[in-house]
Parts: C-alpha cells; structure tokens; sequence
C-alpha cells in the first residue's frame, strides 16, 4: 500500500486521514496545532511529523487541506513546506478550497520538482468527511488524477477530473454558488411555512419528493426550522469562499447579481454573532421581521 501523508487536521482533515488510515495505508500527519495532531495519532496509531516538510518525506502522495490560499503558501512552500520534502515523482493533492489562481501556481512550481499536482477541493461538509462520502472536484493531468482517485477513494464517494490545473477549484466555485441560492430558497420557504402555521415536518416530508427536494432540505431543512446551526461549514468560510468566485466572475465576465446579495445576507449574520454558525443560518435574519 501507498505510504501518504496528510496536512492539516481540521474538522475536514481528521476524519479524511483516519479514513485513509483505515483503509490500510502508511499515513503520516502533521497539523499546525501538535495536540491535535498527537490525538490523531492516539486514535488511528498513525505517525505525525514535526513540519509539512518531514511528513512528506518518503510518501507516494501527500494531501493537504488548510484554510486558505496564504495557509496553503505556508504548508507547501518554503524551507519546511510539502515540496521541500517532497520526493520527484510524488504528487501532491491539495483538498483546500483555494484561488484558481493558486492552484496553476503551484502545479508550475511542482513541476519544476518533477512533482505532480492535482487541485481537488471536496464538497460534503463535515458530516460528508466523517461518513467518507465526499464529492470531490479536481484539476490536473489525467494520468495522475487516475493514480489518485482509487486513494481518495478511503473518504470519497465521487471523483471527477473537470479539467487542467486550477479547475477543480472553478468547479468549486460554481457548487458554492449554487448551494447558497438553494438555502436563501429553502429559508425563504421555511420562515413563509412557520409564519403560515404549517406543521413543517410534515411539509418538509411532502415537498422533498418532488421539485423543490434537495440536499439542503434533507440534512438542514428541520435543524433550519429548530434555529439550530451548529452543523460544520461556517459563515465565515463561505465568504471567503464566495469572495474568490467573485474575483473570479469579474475576469471572465460572469454575473453573480444575486449571489453578491446572498454574501450581504451572510453579513448581516456575521453582525448578528453568526460568524461560526452554519451556512444554513441564512434563516435567522428572516426572523428579524418577526
């Protein structure tokens, strides 16, 4: 079996490496907060290194999922990052939703090691991670995506090669885009129903199974109901997230009108103190009329 390593245990990570570990491969961490990474290795008798650069010694593969572009920069660049350690003919695979951009910077860079690069940014959230069911998009060449895909497999329930370099993280964008107009939707739907006087699990039984079902109303739909958001993905990351479509649009010329109004919707739940609740929190400011 491959020996991998994973960079990077937060609450996408650590599972995503314990299902690796799992599945029987040499799986070696490293996390930027130690405790962290010493309960991993507690639970999953793995090992852990002391830089990105010392866990990616000697591995097949090395993943990578961080926060952002500038923590991506931290853990793959440098005198102690990933490609310092790095062996020719390893491939790193970074999970991080991050910048297009980033993504064809470090596949150049990688190359110039004679290391191969895949961008595979995952969608699924926490739960998605913990169960191993996670939809993941990439970008890369086609022979190295071929090579990985069967060990992403351990956490994965879909793979899909979009493109070249930097396109998993265009497809990315597009599922960010896409979800946040289904939950302005389904908030929308749901504060009409509770305002109505309609038994909402009943309602939410019925119109799953037909048009206006979806994935959002089978896992958030009633916990949207409860007000309770305490379901992974945060506020906060999907701003982030969105300001990268954003940046993005306005190169290639696409409209996001209504998206743009969705992130100010998420503002005004970062000012309501929802800055770590869940995206489906979108809800909440709808009460403000109550």
């Amino acid at each position: 079996m491959k020996k991998v390593a994973f960079i990077g245990l937060g609450v996408m990570g650590y599972p995503m490496a314990g299902h690796l570990k799992n599945a029987g491969y040499q799986v070696c961490v490293y996390n930027r907060t130690e405790d962290k990474a010493k309960r991993w290795v507690k639970e999953f008798s793995g090992q852990m290194a002391a830089t990105p650069k010392e866990a990616a010694q000697g591995c097949d593969i090395v993943f990578c999922c961080v926060g952002n572009d500038e923590d991506v920069r931290e853990v793959t660049l440098g005198d102690n990052g990933i490609l310092a350690g790095l062996a020719g003919n390893g491939i790193l695979v970074d999970h991080t939703t991050a910048s297009a951009e980033l993504a064809r910077e470090l596949a150049e860079v990688a190359k110039g090691q004679n290391v191969d690069f895949i961008d595979a940014p995952v969608s699924g959230g926490q739960a998605g991670a913990e169960n191993g069911v996670l939809t993941i998009m990439c970008g890369g060449e086609l022979a190295v995506f071929e090579q990985v895909a069967p060990v992403m497999e351990a956490y994965a329930r879909f793979s899909q090669l979009m493109g070249g370099a930097g396109a998993g993280q265009l497809a990315k964008m597009v599922n960010q885009i896409c979800f946040v107009n289904t939950v302005q939707g389904l908030a929308e739907g749901l504060n009409f129903a509770q305002k109505a006087g309609l038994d909402t699990d009943k309602l939410i039984e019925t119109i799953s199974k037909g048009a206006a079902g979806s994935w959002q109303m089978d896992n958030r739909g009633k916990t949207m109901c409860q007000r309770s958001f305490d379901f992974g993905f945060a506020v906060d990351w999907v701003r982030k997230d969105l300001g990268m479509a954003f940046d993005e649009a306005k190169k290639i010329g696409a409209d996001l009108t209504i998206t743009k109004q969705l992130d100010g919707y998420y503002q005004e739940v970062q000012q309501m103190g929802g800055n770590r609740w869940d995206t489906s929190s979108l809800i909440a400011r709808l009460d403000k009329s109550d």
